[in-house]
């Protein structure tokens, strides 16, 4: 592959967006709230461990099972809080990226939570001496509200594995999405446990108070934000299918049309979370990114049939009901702060990307779009990238057995744009050509403040 650039040089330097800033700032926030909670929750326990709490070894495997338990508790409504769709935390971070930390939370949980069950049953086994199953027996019938404490452990294990990547990728995004809202029912079955048998709640009042606050604190941010209003706001946003374009490969385009469309403030590199009012797309509302962001009523998303919702989309019938919930994302021309912008896309992450670049274009920027695909008949949407004045597209088409190198290697890349280091880079596509490309850039030394990247997926 010999393909070399040639580009004009920038009249000048941008300065650091303010988005950016801003959502570092977030960032920091917001990470900082969430140990500020553990800290509290350490506080808990220890103001109110009994004074021997470490004197056999049956105490302190109490104690650890009880602190496993307190703080695998608070995290999972720090879990649940992260995905509310709480205004501050969406502005501060961005859902995108909340989702990853919800994402990266649960093995922490998952954790926590067996923690929790293994050493309280190996305190109880070490005190009464008594062999593991014996001891768990017990515990289920001496502590109070255990038989829903035990359901409800066993949802949160549930769900905790079908996150595991072997197992997610076997499970379609339907069978995913309804287990984990049985989240909110396992949260309800273990709290009365917690309350009734927790040792820090029953002899501690001041605990008990905080620890039903943070709860029904939780409950109130999920209904207010994750219900009530993005509901009124999708039928005050509603819109109708306009048309059905298949862009070739298993790549499609709808239409869709409304009058309050432009007033949802989408911008290029915005999702939007879907519902379509037709039979096989009522049960869930799938995150897709705009391909064209709203103009004279009307916006597009370009979507690859990548599981059962994307592959249904085909069969979408004109004035098809349609609720939308956001935009969501700061993947978006505002966070770009350096001149010159390399955009790269991956299949179905050719929308926001298109988007993008003609966002960037109309403020005068001169991106350039790397599309990677590994046929021609995949790439979908290039006859508009190539008609937008000042975009210069990039096809990297092959699969890297065929071609016998990677065209998003740093090699390949260095080849294309000599002086990457001195770039900013937005990437949108699958996970692994994602995390390739990034690799790509860093060992070309771009700084990772100025690697942006959009993954495919709310899951």
């Amino acid at each position: 592959m010999d393909q070399t650039l040639t580009l004009p040089v920038p009249a000048r330097r941008a300065r650091r967006g303010s988005t950016a800033v801003r959502l570092r700032r977030g960032a920091l926030a917001v990470r900082a709230a969430l140990v500020l909670g553990v800290v509290g929750v350490l506080a808990m326990w220890w103001l109110s461990v009994p004074v021997g709490f470490g004197a056999t070894p049956a105490n302190a495997a109490t104690s650890v099972g009880e602190l496993s338990g307190m703080a695998g508790a608070f995290l999972v409504c720090a879990q649940v809080l992260l995905i509310a769709r709480v205004p501050w935390f969406e502005r501060a971070v961005g859902l995108d990226r909340l989702v990853s930390w919800h994402r990266s939370l649960g093995a922490s949980v998952l954790f926590l939570v067996i923690a929790h069950v293994v050493f309280i049953v190996i305190g109880g086994e070490l005190a009464d001496r008594n062999p593991p199953w014996t001891e768990f027996v017990t515990v289920l019938q001496t502590y109070p509200d255990m038989i829903t404490a035990l359901v409800g452990t066993i949802a949160f294990l549930a769900v905790g594995l079908s996150s595991a990547r072997l197992v997610r990728r076997r499970l379609s995004y339907e069978v995913w999405y309804w287990l984990h809202v049985t989240t909110y029912a396992a949260i309800f079955l273990t709290f009365f446990h917690q309350l009734s048998g927790g040792a820090h709640f029953v002899s501690d009042p001041v605990n008990r108070v905080l620890w039903i606050a943070l709860y029904l604190g939780t409950a109130a941010a999920v209904l207010t934000w994750r219900f009530l209003l993005p509901g009124l706001d999708a039928w005050r946003g509603r819109m109708r299918v306009a048309a059905v374009v298949p862009e070739g490969h298993g790549m499609t385009s709808v239409w869709l049309t409304g009058p309050h469309v432009e007033r949802m403030d989408v911008r290029a590199g915005n999702f939007l979370l879907f519902r379509f009012l037709r039979w096989g797309h009522l049960g869930t509302a799938h995150p897709y990114s705009v391909s064209a962001v709203p103009r004279d009523g009307s916006l597009r998303i370009t979507v690859g049939a990548l599981g059962d919702h994307s592959g249904r989309l085909p069969l979408l019938r004109p004035g098809t009901l349609v609720f939308a919930e956001g935009p969501f994302g700061h993947f978006t021309a505002d966070t770009a702060s350096r001149p010159r912008i390399l955009l790269v896309a991956g299949g179905a992450g050719i929308g926001p990307i298109r988007a993008l670049a003609e966002e960037l274009a109309s403020r005068g920027a001169q991106p350039v779009v790397l599309y990677r695909v590994s046929g021609r008949e995949q790439l979908a949407l290039l006859g508009e990238l190539q008609a937008m004045p000042g975009v210069a597209v990039v096809p990297l088409v092959g699969r890297r057995a065929d071609l016998g190198f990677d065209p998003l290697g740093p090699g390949s890349l260095s080849r294309i744009i000599p002086d990457l280091h001195d770039w900013e880079a937005f990437i949108c596509g699958p996970e692994g050509m994602a995390s390739q490309v990034e690799r790509s850039l860093r060992e070309l030394r771009m700084p990772k403040r100025y690697i942006h990247r959009e993954e495919l997926s709310m899951s």
